[in-house]
This record gives structure tokens, C-alpha cells and sequence, in this order.
């Protein structure tokens, strides 16, 4: 009996320190409900993505929480945030498909506050560690993309259409945590958009996400008693 008290005593800080994460399929939401492409929209990928990603992590025994049920779900960019804040997410990775004829992928974070709806934010310690975060993610998330699609590197919310005139993303200024936002692609790209749409690219998307956001937390893992 003593020895399965002991037990369960050292097996509590492992439980304490489980890391969670929340994926926010990219729309629909207050700005639409995102890119189409001629074989898949942004809607459906963001979506298909999500759920790959969710059975990786949890897999992978991490909390996992998405900002919507279901793919037509609509979902304003500040309650997506309030998810990843009321779970207190060690990490928010936010799925987007992009559109221009230049293709390839993106990871962006806040790197200064934005003011949207009168609300002005995020903190400068979520802008430090989205940052320190991001770099971490779109490092390994390079690694594992090479050869399948190009790289736009690491960028800053303010390099958005949406950011430029808020100074950062709607889903950035609400947001509690640390948070990246991915435009997988270009759906506009044909090479980019066949990538997307088949098994294949999603299954390496993915994939690609998984070891990504894993590299994000690895970075910053709480300690444990042990």
C-alpha cells in the first residue's frame, strides 16, 4: 500500500506538467471564409490538417483542445483566442492557406501590439515568446518541408494585410498566449495546390506541423519533480 501511495505521489507532477495545445482552423470568420482554389478551399484544408494534426499530438500524449467542432463552424478571430486562453494552451498554432502566384509556406508571430475592437495587445512577454516559439517551429517545420515546398521564413503579424493596418492579427491581439500563425500554402499556386489537396501533402503537412509545434514546446518544457 505504501509503495502505491509513493507511486501515485511521484506520478502527479507528471500529470501537472501535460503541455497543451490549441489548433485554430483558419475560418469561417468575421473576414470570410478564407481561399478557394480550383481542388480544395482554405476551409476544407485548414480543416483536414487540424484533425491530422490533433490524432498526431494526442498520440503523442499532449492535451490537445481546436477552436471549432466541426469545419463550417463560424468562429470570430477573438473567440478562437479565448479558447487557447481559457486552456491555457502552452501553445496556439493557427492553420491558413495563402493566396498568390509565388506559393510556398509561412510562419508569422506577433512582434508588436495591435488594437483591435479597442483592445490593444498581446503582452510584450506573449510577443517574447511567440517569437522564441515561432523561431523554434518554422525551423523544423523548414526541415521537414524542404523539397515540397518553398520557404517564406519567419515573419512578423505587422507583414499581413489584416496586421499592417491593426498592427498585428485580431487572433495575436487577443490572444494570452503564445501563438503562430501558419499560411501552409498557396492555394492560388497550382504546385502548391496539388501539394495541398492530395493525401499525400496533407499527410506530410501534418506531419511536418507535428515535429514543429513538438520543437516549439521542447524548448520551453515546465521542469518536473523528478
Amino acid at each position: 500500500m505504501r509503495l502505491s501511495i509513493i507511486a501515485l505521489l511521484l506520478l502527479a507532477p507528471l500529470a501537472a506538467c501535460a503541455q497543451t495545445i490549441c489548433i485554430d482552423p483558419g475560418h469561417p470568420s468575421e473576414v470570410g471564409r478564407g481561399t478557394t482554389g480550383k481542388k480544395i478551399s482554405e476551409l476544407t484544408a485548414a480543416w483536414k490538417i487540424a484533425k491530422l494534426l490533433e490524432a498526431k499530438l494526442k498520440a503523442a500524449k499532449l492535451t490537445v483542445v481546436l477552436t471549432k467542432d466541426a469545419e463550417e463552424t463560424f468562429v470570430k478571430n477573438k473567440d478562437r483566442s479565448a479558447v487557447a486562453n481559457k486552456a491555457k494552451a502552452d501553445l496556439m498554432v493557427r492553420l491558413h492557406c495563402d493566396a498568390n502566384e509565388g506559393g510556398g509556406f509561412a510562419v508569422y508571430v506577433p512582434m508588436q501590439q495591435g488594437t483591435s475592437g479597442g483592445k490593444t495587445g498581446p503582452s510584450e512577454e506573449v510577443i517574447a515568446s511567440s517569437t522564441e516559439k515561432g523561431k523554434l517551429f518554422h525551423t523544423e517545420l523548414a526541415k521537414h518541408l524542404k523539397g515540397k515546398l518553398k520557404d517564406n521564413g519567419l515573419l512578423g503579424d505587422i507583414e499581413t494585410a489584416v496586421g499592417a493596418k491593426q498592427g498585428a492579427l485580431t487572433g495575436s491581439i487577443y490572444s494570452e498566449v503564445p501563438v503562430v500563425l501558419v499560411e501552409m500554402c498557396c492555394l492560388t499556386n497550382a504546385k502548391d495546390e496539388e501539394f495541398m489537396a492530395s493525401k499525400e501533402g496533407q499527410e506530410a503537412m501534418a506531419e511536418a506541423l507535428f515535429k514543429a509545434t513538438k520543437a516549439a514546446l521542447a524548448g520551453t518544457k515546465k521542469a518536473t519533480a523528478l
